[in-house]
């Protein structure tokens, strides 16, 4: 007697413990569908959230009527989800798992309940018919999940080994031109960041195929030590160079170091001393700069050299061999570049890209942390020879017709765009493509030159033997959304109907894809101007159009609704969706506003960032991994900002705990009317998931020739992401946020990192389909690179992590290739 009572007292305890459990959801989801009825939204959340609290307290009273109302709770829950969502597996998660689990909460307290006037035994049937029906719709519906994993494990596709490629198209220099430069290629070598300065990231080895890639061996690691001590934004982005038989990379803090390329083994390290103060974005040195004096001895000391870019902005040339500072190259072998710019704090001027090289010119440029101060660093691209480090020229658009340092006393005109980014150049056209970043600040233009309003995000050519502008293109007309352009513009022969011309291909943040002839700047591609939305805090300086391009395939995703909003539970999707109406949002370039927050979709990491593209010249295969995210974005009135001591980085007293800096939810925009909070990725403040329904990132394949997508599909796995930071360890396709480029390989492969799960791929260029990974230890935010040494083709890749893609941060590059035959 005494064990019966204490089974049934547990099991009326464990239905007490339900119903408080399904109360305590029932009431927020019931209030809040009120709230969202009242907004203009769903009406489903309100009778759900009746339906969980009547379950609730029919439970409390022990009636076997809350199975009843639950069943239609749940049953209406299925016809609401599928009406709204379909059988998208992701857009269910939120609509039907929860609920489902709660099902199965209200099944396991029928011991506890009264059998009323029901048979209890029809009650139990009943339910357990309904669930399995409920389970089978939820496993319909995560349908397009279970693709993604076949997907995922599919086998290789056998296809034959492809030919030997020829070597890159080029456009012959004139007859008449002695080139006194030296242009390197890919192959054996990986001389600049993007295989060349022309950034196809192309190699013609095939020695790696569809066949073999799945052989790959880690063959050697090496570890700077550059690792974030206390609350340094670590996350370097190297792309290594490699000329003959040595591999050149930069770390976190730029210490340059040469290595054995086919074994890893140690050279030399030059350490520039770079301090922690200076880091700006973060601690990130994408690249350095492989240069051949062709008019020197080959035994002189620097014949071959290269030159890095540090975060407090000097630029240092080393010769290959040695190590040493080139003694004929600046001040013993380094280049102040704070010259001209002027008093700033540390880290605000903060190059974090390699130079580009054009006809033996250094064309730099450097960051310039967003969102502190309309008075920021001027962003004056200048061109330094790349023998002697003197200045050349520079391109000041606040100074129209001078192109030399500005006058004693006098500095580059301050908060002007900037090229953060790595530029292309072409020697034979003696022309480099700056991608031109945004004016300081990013979210308000009421002050802005005519000259930023031209080239502010804009694609801008420059005689680099004058630093005159040749020609240029502007992306976004009076850019308020930190669009500016990213990545690397790629260099290729493009066909059109009249033969093949060359062409820049300019990846933008709207995932979009500007194709111009690069001597010229004329379109080839046909780009029309669309009414852009109006209103927010500056409606009479919004340009009325914005430039779409039309007759070659964009990555723009379709405008977000709220049945687009997402989450761990139906509570969180709720929140979301609450979140979607009360925000302004017209589509793409909803204007910034300060009287309620606006959704800013895409998101200012793209689209395409700093990856840029790949393309394969031979096949004509353009490869583009891109993001898909919102920000939810809010201008803040100034004196608000004040108030709450939000300062720039300029200030005496500025402390960067506040929170006021480029990563900070909140950054002053100082002199100007407003500040900015920026919710990047738009995330759910309970779970720390994102609002938007998967998936966040992609990538595809586009054919140059025909200008179709052969593939577009979700990259990156939920291996590393769950709610409340938890990974989930899921090998499922989610579709992550990814930054970094790919290599592709004349095999038909290309290598990629990039997404938030650290793991390096290898897939099929013609097909999409993965067909090897390899676990990184730490984030892979760096586009890898492939070259020849020893006899075998080598991937290498740096991981280093990024500390706003939330990655792991990490000191490591590593290089993997086929294992050697035995002879």
């Amino acid at each position: 007697m005494a064990r019966g009572e204490n089974a049934r007292g547990a099991a009326f305890w464990w239905a007490m413990l339900v119903a408080t459990i399904i109360l305590v959801f029932g009431l927020p989801i019931a209030a809040g569908g009120v709230w969202l009825i009242a907004l203009g939204g769903s009406w489903y959340y309100l009778p759900a959230g009746i339906g969980l609290l009547a379950t609730a307290i029919l439970l409390y009273r022990r009636s076997s009527a809350a199975i009843w109302v639950y069943l239609a709770t749940f049953i209406g829950t299925l016809i609401w989800a599928l009406w709204e969502a379909g059988f998208n597996g992701w857009a269910q998660v939120p609509r039907l798992v929860a609920p489902s689990v709660v099902l199965i909460l209200v099944l396991t307290t029928l011991p506890a309940l009264r059998k009323g006037d029901w048979p209890l035994r029809r009650s139990m049937a009943a339910a357990a018919v309904t669930i399995v029906a409920g389970l089978g719709v939820v496993g319909i519906s995560q349908s397009g999940v279970g693709r993604l994993m076949a997907q995922e494990n599919a086998p290789v596709i056998e296809t034959p080994p492809a030919e030997p490629a020829p070597a890159l198209p080029d456009i012959a220099p004139p007859a008449a031109a002695t080139p006194t430069y030296v242009t390197l290629e890919t192959g054996v070598d990986w001389p600049a960041y993007g295989g060349t300065h022309k950034a196809t990231r192309y190699s013609p080895l095939e020695q790696i195929t569809r066949e073999n890639v799945d052989q790959l061996e880690q063959i050697w690691e090496f570890r700077t030590g550059d690792l974030p001590t206390d609350d340094e934004a670590f996350g370097n982005q190297n792309t290594p160079v490699k000329v003959g038989d040595r591999l050149y990379l930069c770390s976190a803090l730029n210490k340059i170091t040469a290595l054995d390329a086919a074994t890893g083994t140690q050279f030399w390290t030059y350490d520039p001393v770079v301090s922690t103060d200076a880091i700006g974005y973060n601690a990130s040195c994408r690249g350095l700069v492989y240069f051949e004096d062709p008019t020197a001895p080959a035994d002189q000391l620097c014949a071959t050299r290269v030159v890095n870019l540090t975060h407090d902005a000097r630029m240092i040339a080393l010769d290959t061999e040695t190590g040493q500072p080139c003694p004929d190259f600046g001040n013993g072998g380094i280049v102040n570049l704070l010259e001209g710019i002027g008093d700033t704090a540390p880290g605000f001027y903060a190059p974090t890209s390699p130079p580009t090289l054009v006809r033996d010119v250094l064309v730099v440029g450097s960051q310039v942390s967003d969102g502190q101060t309309r008075e920021a660093p001027s962003g004056v691209i200048r061109g330094y020879s790349a023998v002697t480090g003197e200045l050349e020229w520079a391109w000041d658009m606040g100074r129209p017709g001078e192109t030399g340092a500005p006058p004693e006393g006098e500095v580059y005109t301050p908060g002007t765009p900037n090229v953060w980014t790595i530029a292309s150049g072409d020697d034979e056209l003696g022309l480099v493509y700056l991608p031109m970043g945004n004016s300081a600040v990013d979210y308000w233009g009421g002050d802005r030159s005519e000259a930023e309003n031209t080239y502010s995000t804009a694609i801008v050519a420059l005689d680099v033997e004058t630093g005159e502008v040749r020609w240029h293109y502007q992306t976004v007309h009076y850019d308020v959304w930190d669009y500016d352009l990213g990545g690397q513009g790629t260099l290729v022969d493009f066909p059109t109907p009249d033969g093949p011309v060359p062409a820049i291909i300019m990846p933008s943040k709207q995932a979009q894809f500007y194709i111009l002839n690069r001597e010229t700047g004329e379109p080839l591609v046909t780009i029309e101007e669309r009414p852009a939305p109006q209103g927010g805090v500056e409606p009479e300086r919004l340009s009325p159009t914005q430039p779409y391009v039309t007759d070659f395939p964009n990555l723009l995703k379709p405008e977000l609704t709220e049945a687009d909003m997402w989450g761990a539970t139906p509570l969180d999707q709720l929140w979301c969706r609450i979140q979607f109406h009360q925000a302004s949002y017209a589509g793409v370039y909803t204007p910034p506003t300060v009287d309620q927050p606006w959704i800013q979709f895409p998101g200012y990491n793209g689209g395409s960032d700093w990856g840029g593209v790949a393309v394969d010249p031979t096949k004509g295969i353009m490869i583009a991994n891109y993001n898909n995210m919102p920000n939810y974005n809010q201008l803040v009135p100034r004196e608000e900002v004040d108030a709450l001591g939000v300062l720039p980085i300029t200030d005496p007293n500025y402390d960067p705990d506040t929170g006021s800096g480029s990563h900070g939810s909140l950054s002053p925009q100082a002199l100007t009317p407003y500040g900015i909070r920026v919710n990047a990725g738009w995330r759910v403040p309970f779970t720390g998931l994102l609002c938007k329904e998967p998936p966040y990132g992609g990538i595809a394949a586009i054919d140059l020739n025909t200008r179709q997508v052969l593939w577009d599909r979700p990259f990156g796995s939920a291996r590393k992401n769950g709610p409340f930071g938890i990974p989930s360890m899921l090998p499922v396709d989610i579709g992550t946020p990814n930054n970094g480029g790919g290599v592709i390989t004349a095999s038909g492969l290309f290598f990629i990192a990039a997404a938030t799960d650290d793991i390096l791929r290898a897939i099929d260029i013609e097909t999409g389909e993965e067909v090897w990974q390899v676990v990184l230890p730490a984030g892979g935010q760096a586009t890898p690179m492939t070259y020849e040494a020893g006899g075998r083709q080598i991937v290498a890749i740096n991981a280093g992590g990024h500390d706003f893609m939330e990655t792991p941060i990490g000191d490591y590059f590593i290089a993997y290739a086929l294992p050697q035959q035995v002879e």
